[in-house]
C-alpha cells in the first residue's frame, strides 16, 4: 500500500476546541467517540489537551463521524457547514474501510492487500481511502485497534455473565479457541501482526500493548478465584496467565494451519488441551 500526502493544510491550534464541539455534539464519550473515528483514545486525549496535534487524517475521520465541514476542523472556513451528508454506511466510511481492511488481511496478509482492493471492497476510490488513512502504517495501526476493541468488548460482555472465576477462565478459553469463521479470522490477522511486529517498532507498541491487556485479563480471573476458593491457592497468578496464554498462543497457531474438517478437530483438541491444563494446574482438587 503505497502512502498519499492526503490534504496538506496543517491543523489549527484551535483544532481542540472545535472537536470537542464535534464529540459533544455525538452525545457519546469520549472513548466511544475514540472507537468510532477509529484512533487510540490516548493520542484523541493528548490532542484535546494539546500535547499533540491532531494529523490531518485524524481530522478527517472526525469530520465524517461529525458530519461537519473538514475544512472547518482545520480552521481554514469560518463556519461549520451544518448540512454536510450523511455515509450512508454503517459507522461512516472510516470503520467500513478498517472493518474491510481485517477481512482481507485475515483472507491474503497484509503485505498482499492492496488499496485498490480496499476500495473496491468499499465501493469507494483509492483517492478516499488516503483521505482518511494517507499511510500504511496508520491504516494497519487502526485495523489492529478495531480488532482489539472488539476482542475486548467480545471478553467483557462473556464474563459479565459468568459466575465464578473458573466459570469466567471457562468463557476466556471457548473465546480464544479459533472455531467460527470471526474467530479465525482474527485469530489470522494477530498471526500477521506477530509477523510485521518483528520488523515494525510502532507495531510492536501496539502488539505489546494488546498482550499486556490479555494477560492483564487473564491475571485478574486467576487471582480473583484464588480469593473465591475455585482455584489453587498457592499458584501464581502473573505465571500461570503468563503460561496459559503462551499455550493458547501456540495452539491456535496450530489451528489456524489446518482446513477443512481437520480445522474442527484441531479446536477441539485445542480446547481439550486448554480445559486439562486448566483442571490440573489451576483448579481447586
Amino acid at each position: 500500500m503505497k502512502s498519499d500526502e492526503g490534504p496538506t493544510s496543517a491543523p489549527t491550534a484551535d483544532a481542540a476546541v472545535r472537536v470537542r464541539a464535534v464529540i459533544a455534539n455525538a452525545g457519546v464519550s469520549q472513548r466511544e467517540f475514540a472507537r468510532r473515528v477509529v484512533m487510540d483514545p490516548s493520542k484523541l486525549s493528548r490532542a484535546l489537551s494539546g500535547t499533540r496535534r491532531f494529523t490531518v487524517a485524524e481530522l478527517a475521520r472526525i469530520a465524517d463521524e461529525g458530519r461537519v465541514d473538514a475544512d472547518w476542523l482545520l480552521g481554514s472556513r469560518p463556519r461549520e457547514k451544518g448540512t454536510a451528508p450523511a455515509v450512508g454506511i454503517e459507522g461512516g466510511r472510516p470503520l467500513q474501510i478498517v472493518r474491510e481492511t481485517v477481512r482481507l488481511v485475515a483472507e491474503r496478509g497484509f503485505h498482499a492487500v492492496r488499496v485498490a482492493d480496499i476500495a473496491r471492497a468499499c465501493a469507494t476510490s483509492s483517492a478516499a481511502i488516503h483521505y482518511h488513512f494517507p499511510g500504511r502504517a496508520e491504516l494497519l495501526e487502526a485495523a489492529v485497534r478495531w480488532c482489539m476493541d472488539e476482542d475486548t468488548a467480545r471478553r467483557a460482555a462473556h464474563l459479565a455473565e459468568a459466575d465464578d472465576a473458573a466459570a469466567e477462565l471457562r468463557q476466556l478459553i471457548a473465546l480464544q479457541t479459533p472455531r467460527t469463521a470471526q474467530q479465525r479470522r482474527q485469530w489470522a490477522v494477530w498471526l500477521d501482526l506477530w509477523a510485521e511486529a518483528a520488523r515494525s517498532t510502532a507495531v510492536g507498541r501496539l502488539h505489546s500493548e494488546y498482550y499486556r491487556q490479555w494477560r492483564e485479563t487473564v491475571t485478574d480471573v486467576l487471582r480473583r478465584g484464588v480469593g473465591q476458593g475455585v482455584f489453587r491457592a498457592g499458584i501464581d497468578p502473573d505465571a500461570a496467565a503468563l503460561t496459559l496464554t503462551a499455550l493458547i498462543d501456540g495452539l491456535a497457531t496450530h489451528v489456524l494451519s489446518a482446513s477443512g474438517p481437520s480445522s474442527a478437530t484441531a479446536a477441539d483438541a485445542m480446547h481439550a488441551t486448554l480445559t486439562a491444563h486448566v483442571t490440573h494446574t489451576i483448579l481447586a482438587p
